[in-house]
């Protein structure tokens, strides 16, 4: 059964934190640990048990380290001590001292929200290494895809951050055991619990300053500004000192969201509650909701229109490329005459309102318009989903959109296309025969 995730980040976001969450939903406890089992990386346990955070009951899911792994991602004196405001708000709390000093060389680690334990020894491992752990654990492939997207979103971000192509990157942060374990588990329980969309409207985040590997950086730290901004994310900056959203959170939000608004009118089937391990001005938790959006719900677009008659129409061709890479829904333009019978374009591109301004720079920038007419409509929408089909023809990507009649499957153009040219049959043959595949999935799902 495909099922809608919306994940409210109002602590932020880490990987241990949206774990906990996806447990405390209902994903398979036992099967997790058997996967994690399956890692072949030493030097790490898993406890999994209740937390109360502001009164509020939750999962907790920690990846406990050995001595030769541990790290300082729990150690708020030595993330935060360096810092006049930390030191000024919590030195009632923290007034033992410490016989031992800490130094770079033992980096906080980017991961998640606090596994509590001191660092010694860092394995530093590139990507490649990185996708071989998964491919040689228990996910299964759809869970390996996911993981392995997770990680080369941190890669992507990590490489742009060092000023380093990306196989030359060595990861102190996500090359650590913990961080493997918190991905591997967060694609495990999102394939467990059968989670097709992910709704993440925006992540909370803090401010200041924090330790690291490399020293002291700002918060948000640099892998995720430019997560956030390769990907859309919208963060929602806070008073709160400290760092709330943590690279893999980013990355893992990321990779799975689908969607960044909530339907108009939906139910929520079930609320889970993740912990975190820091503690700051704000409880640490992430609450995950799997709702059910209402069929045939009413939303609000955009349309951006504007006439030009001194293009020629290789600009056109470019520019429907360039607008949808850039977030826009739809691109299209048609002939028209304008005043003194000029022939023309008009050029249409409909877009959600957050896409407005850098559409229209775009459109201003790549053509000879002066003036763009901005025209908001409501429309209605039928809930949808992304899967995939199989059958003798291979693997087929597949919409289905829900009536109240039942689902609909539309295969998507370019797995129609691949299929009718790899077995030498028309499109319209392969789209039905994807169509049949997916309703005798149905019938054995049921």
């Amino acid at each position: 059964m495909n099922k809608t995730l919306y994940l409210e980040c109002c602590s932020g976001i880490s990987g241990d934190m949206f774990v906990g969450a996806l447990l405390d939903l209902g994903a398979d406890e036992k099967g997790l640990k058997e996967m994690l089992e399956s890692l072949p990386v030493d030097g790490f346990e898993v406890k999994i048990t209740r937390k109360k955070k502001a009164g509020l009951d939750g999962c907790d899911f920690d990846v406990v380290l050995d001595q030769e792994h541990e790290n300082h991602d729990h150690d708020m004196e030595y993330l935060h001590g360096h810092d006049p405001e930390y030191q000024k708000e919590h030195s009632h709390a923290h007034v033992h001292s410490h016989s031992h000093e800490h130094s770079h060389e033992h980096p906080h680690e980017h991961a998640p929200h606090g596994h509590h334990h001191h660092g010694h020894h860092h394995a530093h491992r590139g990507l490649t290494d990185i996708l071989g752990i998964i491919s040689r654990s228990g996910l299964n492939q759809h869970a390996r895809q996911t993981a392995s997207d997770i990680f080369e979103i941190i890669a992507q971000a990590e490489a742009k951050a060092h000023g380093e192509p990306v196989d030359q990157v060595h990861f102190h942060e996500v090359g650590a055991v913990d961080s493997i374990a918190d991905i591997c588990a967060a694609a495990f329980c999102l394939d467990d619990l059968g989670i097709s969309e992910v709704i993440v409207p925006e992540l909370y985040e803090g401010s200041g300053t924090i330790r690291c590997q490399h020293g002291i950086i700002p918060v948000p730290v640099p892998a995720v500004t430019h997560i956030a901004a390769d990907h859309h994310l919208t963060l929602h900056m806070t008073g709160v000192r400290g760092e709330l959203v943590t690279p893999t959170g980013a990355a893992i939000a990321a990779a799975v969201r689908t969607a960044d608004r909530l339907p108009e009118k939906f139910k929520i089937l079930k609320t889970g509650i993740g912990t975190g391990k820091r503690d700051y001005d704000c409880p640490g938790i992430l609450r995950a909701m799997l709702i059910e959006p209402e069929a045939g719900k009413k939303d609000e677009i955009w349309k951006l229109e504007t006439n030009i008659d001194d293009c020629s129409g290789e600009v056109f061709g470019g520019l429907m490329e360039t607008l949808l890479r850039a977030g826009a829904r739809d691109v299209h333009y048609f002939p028209v005459y304008m005043k003194k019978n000029r022939p023309a374009y008009q050029l249409n591109v409909v877009c959600d309102e957050d896409r407005i301004e850098p559409l229209e720079q775009i459109i201003f920038q790549e053509t000879t318009t002066i003036g763009i007419r901005r025209i908001r409509m409501e429309r209605t929408v039928l809930s949808r989903r992304e899967t995939e089909v199989k059958g003798w023809f291979g693997t087929a990507k597949v919409k289905v959109c829900s009536l109240p009649s039942g689902d609909r499957a539309y295969p998507e153009y370019e797995s129609v296309k691949k299929i009718s040219e790899k077995h030498g049959i028309s499109y319209m043959e392969a789209y039905h025969e994807i169509v049949q595949a997916w309703k005798e999935r149905g019938k054995y799902e049921q």
